[in-house]
């Protein structure tokens, strides 16, 4: 018993001092509850509606106000006026806006006619959450405008056509980006990470160091490899999630090509940002105990799984940080909308940028000494 006292004892001492061992264990889990119990479910807000008002009568003014008290009370979106319907679609499927409403000509005289105007409202579809606030929140609209304070002898009766711009999104091709961009991070986590800290913990790396390479050069050698294991992954994940989810047109070249290389940029911003993590890490017992973590922090404030309308504001504003987030969008606006590669150049440059950033720390970080 003395024996198995002894390695507790020893165990226990280990485990007291590593302080990133107890961080992970202890501190890191309720991190991953306050995520979690907060990025799913949230009432949707603040995405933006195109509004073009074709009438400007008396009529459309009254909608347009009650558009813009939605916006400053409820908020579920934020009203943006536009004077051409065809730049509002456009900045629809850039996904700029998340709704475009529109009333047509002669709204106001055919509502005074009792010819009940028809209000169009076209919604990007490809994220059901978002698409199914606005119209419900627009329905409760025009049911407003239907019931006026005093209500005269001959009902005036407005009707609101909701239209998908987009043919219909299931939840398997609404989760397939996310897929694709966890996968890269497992990747890059497991053959990456875990892989570089069990290296050093077996002693392989002191034989690079009896060796002329330089520092650039091993930091280039560790990312390449991990870059090409990853965007093996993606690329896998790509092809065969788009097959299960029956992606329409997915085979085209052009498109394969933008696919592929947000693959590769994704590839290389993950790995680079695990090895900025693990460059000073030497416990392999550590990026076990984050893993999970990790997962939690990068993945669900993504918009990966729900929107991201439907987070608080300090959720939100991990989201931006999160390299994720760029990634998960760029893919979804690929995979489901097939707009180009013009509509994810944001997404492109914060990628670039979050390499740009965690590369160079990994290198001031990496030591090329025992």
């Amino acid at each position: 018993m003395k024996r198995a006292l002894a390695l507790v004892e020893r165990d226990m001492r280990k485990f007291r001092r590593s302080p990133a061992l107890l961080f992970a264990s202890l501190v890191l889990p309720l991190v991953q509850l306050v995520i979690l119990g907060n990025a799913f479910g949230g009432n949707i807000k603040n995405v933006n509606l195109g509004v073009v008002n074709l009438d400007h009568g008396p009529k459309s003014v009254d909608v347009l106000e009650r558009v813009r008290a939605v916006g400053a009370n409820a908020r579920t979106f934020l009203p943006f006026d536009y004077t051409d319907e065809g730049l509002a679609l456009v900045d629809l499927r850039k996904g700029v806006l998340s709704g475009v409403l529109i009333i047509p000509q002669h709204y106001s005289r055919d509502l005074l006619e009792q010819h009940q105007p028809h209000l169009a409202l076209i919604t990007d579809n490809t994220d059901r959450s978002v698409a199914g606030a606005i119209g419900d929140q627009m329905s409760q609209l025009v049911t407003s405008i239907n019931m006026p304070a005093v209500a005269p002898r001959e009902a005036q009766q407005a009707a609101l056509d909701v239209v998908e711009v987009y043919p219909y999104i299931n939840y398997i091709k609404y989760l397939l980006p996310g897929s694709m961009v966890l996968a890269i991070f497992v990747t890059a986590m497991i053959g990456g990470g875990m892989l570089f800290i069990d290296d050093k913990s077996r002693g392989l790396h002191e034989g690079y160091m009896v060796t002329p390479i330089t520092k650039w050069e091993l930091i280039l050698g560790f990312n390449l490899s991990g870059v090409i294991k990853a965007v093996l992954a993606g690329e896998t994940v790509l092809i065969l999630g788009a097959v299960v989810a029956q992606v329409p047109n997915f085979f085209e070249p052009m498109r394969l090509l933008e696919l592929t290389l947000m693959v590769v940029l994704t590839s290389i911003a993950l790995i680079g940002m695990m090895f900025f993590i693990m460059a000073r890490i030497s416990d392999p017992l550590v990026p076990r105990a984050i893993f999970g973590v990790l997962n939690t922090l990068l993945f669900f404030p993504s918009g990966a799984v729900y929107p991201i309308a439907g987070f608080p504001r300090w959720l939100r504003f991990m989201s931006v940080c999160d390299p994720f987030t760029y990634a998960v969008h760029a893919f979804r606006a690929l995979l489901l909308k097939d707009i180009g590669i013009s509509a994810v150049t944001g997404d492109i440059f914060a990628l670039v940028l979050t390499s740009t950033v965690v590369l160079s720390g990994a290198t001031l970080l990496f030591r090329r000494t025992l």
